[in-house]
């Protein structure tokens, strides 16, 4: 799929199908009253503590950006693979780690599964087939590093002052930051490999493709 037409419009889809689990899951968490946080300001802004949130949220930027056909430049390169890492993250720790932790229904399983399943399956998909190629280098790879170093840089302080951790392997109140630390470069470790894989990816690609 080649077509900047069809490259656009898959992206339109992608970005609404990210923005509709987010939809979904803000108006789940606000009407869960069974939770540590007692307001509906506290428990929407606590989302943004998930590695999932934030990496359907790049998602949903990212695949407007090449929908609207202005996708250029640095930043934008950094965040779209930080994008594509992101929720390859999301769905593959989703299944290995998480998956059947909590039983769902309704609107949370709707969420759920868009979230962590529908919306890395047509990310993923979409740059596979389409791109956009020819815009990865090694120093977006290393620039795409501070994605999870912030999150965890803003993810483990904030655990330790309220207790409160998004997934079991980050809770360092129950686990020992030693294990912490050694989930933390596993999971870095993976990233990293998935970044220089999908630059390897796009350059072999893009030297294949006719000019």
């Amino acid at each position: 799929m080649r077509s900047e037409k069809l490259t656009r419009a898959w992206f339109a889809v992608t970005a609404l199908v990210a923005l509709t689990g987010l939809v979904a899951q803000v108006a789940a968490t606000a009407g869960d009253t069974t939770g540590r946080f007692t307001t509906v300001a506290g428990r929407v802004a606590n989302l943004f503590c998930f590695f999932t949130i934030d990496s359907n949220l790049l998602v949903a930027v990212t695949s407007a950006v090449v929908a609207l056909g202005v996708a250029r430049g640095r930043l934008f390169t950094v965040l779209w693979l930080d994008a594509l890492v992101g929720i390859i993250v999301t769905g593959i720790v989703y299944q290995v780690a998480l998956a059947g932790l909590v039983d769902l229904h309704g609107l949370p399983l709707f969420a759920d599964t868009v979230l962590h399943k529908v919306t890395p399956l047509v990310f993923v998909l979409g740059w596979l087939l389409a791109g956009p190629r020819g815009t990865l280098t090694w120093r977006a790879v290393w620039w795409s590093l501070l994605y999870p170093l912030l999150w965890l840089t803003f993810t483990l302080p904030r655990g330790a002052l309220t207790g409160f951790y998004p997934y079991p392997f980050v809770d360092a109140g129950a686990l020992g930051y030693g294990q912490v630390a050694v989930n933390c470069v596993f999971i870095g470790l993976f990233f990293t490999a998935l970044a220089a894989g999908a630059f390897l990816y796009d350059r072999r690609v893009s030297r294949l493709e006719p000019a």
